[in-house]
């Protein structure tokens, strides 16, 4: 045997003693609560990994678990949709960015029945579209019978979820909707164990979870803040990213998108520079359009001279708690400028 291929034999027996040292010592740190290692080496690891890409512009990257909320009837589950076909073929929505290969995307529907699908992406029942065979669709099997080790359907289907996208081979999973998984989403207790097991799926699976979530009746005259989403402390610090729909009370064909959590991007679409859209089907595929940037005051809904007492009322309080105005911005909904401009005009 020539010295060349005993060194190749040594250096593959090598790699697979470190490799299994490595698998021994995740085996032991998965039964502790917390996994302690030198920061250097948490690098090291981090380099290893392939720099996560972008599935829908800033507002989702891979391996994330992301949020989209919004009201009833804004155009959550059409956005969604168009953004699984869209990581699902490969092709970026106009004007957005795609930095992501073509995935598999499984689609999980508890709010259309087949029947509906059908009508949103056809021409009146005829001319249907033809998604990407990467995309695959599921709704809840009626039939279906809980098995006695779970407490109820959403523990169920948590639990069937890593299953699914083993089987499907799925990348990419999008929720729709939250309400549905639990129907008790508003009470923090329940929120907080829902977003760990998602988190818990994104980091074993290798995969990026976007779940889709309703609002509570808000002020439509007040920019959308993470207050908006319904148990929203809990939500919001266990997802990655999160970004909202809202209705342009100023032209009712339009609907903008505003980031409102981001972990590896700056905060780039915030109250001053949302993105504007609008709704069209263009044949059998109903989707959102690109129109502009713009400011998100623009397009809320004029206050009352009632509101403006009210929000310069708590303004005054603010200022006498000596609170800066970044702090008073974030808490009103108002951008820092805003809250300078008011204080300009009140002479305060």
């Amino acid at each position: 045997m020539n010295k060349v291929k005993v060194n190749h034999i040594k250096k593959a027996i090598e790699e697979d003693i470190v490799r299994n040292i490595s698998i021994l010592e995740t085996d032991e740190l998965s039964k502790d609560c917390l996994i302690v290692k030198p920061a250097n080496k948490w690098i090291e690891e981090a380099k290893k990994r392939p720099i996560p890409n972008m599935l829908f512009s800033e507002l989702w990257y891979e391996g994330e678990l992301s949020i989209l909320y919004a009201d009833t009837n804004v155009g959550k589950s059409i956005l969604a949709v168009q953004i699984g076909e869209s990581v699902s073929s490969g092709i970026p929505i106009d004007s957005f960015k795609l930095e992501a290969k073509a995935q598999r995307v499984l689609y999980l529907d508890f709010e259309l029945s087949d029947k509906q699908f059908e009508k949103r992406y056809s021409n009146e029942f005829t001319n249907h579209y033809q998604f990407h065979p990467n995309f695959f669709r599921a709704e809840i099997n009626p039939l279906a019978k809980i098995p006695k080790d779970f407490k109820n359907m959403e523990e169920y289907l948590c639990s069937q979820l890593g299953t699914l996208i083993v089987k499907y081979q799925a990348e990419v999973v999008i929720v729709d909707n939250l309400t549905f998984l639990n129907n008790d989403s508003e009470k923090a207790k329940y929120a907080l164990e829902l977003m760990k097991q998602l988190k818990r799926i994104t980091k074993e699976c290798h995969t990026s979870i976007l779940v889709l979530a309703h609002t509570p009746k808000r002020d439509e005259s007040k920019p959308i803040s993470m207050n908006d989403l319904a148990g929203s402390k809990m939500l919001i610090n266990f997802c990655d990213s999160a970004f909202a729909l809202g209705f342009s009370q100023h032209e009712p064909s339009h609907r903008y998108i505003k980031q409102i959590k981001q972990r590896n991007t700056e905060h780039i679409y915030h109250v001053n520079n949302v993105i504007i859209c609008c709704l069209e089907k263009q044949q059998n595929f109903l989707q959102f359009r690109f129109l502009y940037y713009d400011s998100e005051i623009n397009h809320l809904r004029n206050p009352s001279k009632t509101d403006l007492e009210e929000r310069d009322d708590q303004m005054k309080g603010m200022i006498q708690e000596g609170m800066s105005n970044v702090k008073i911005g974030e808490a009103l909904g108002i951008s820092e400028a805003a809250v300078r401009k008011r204080r300009k005009i009140l002479g305060i």
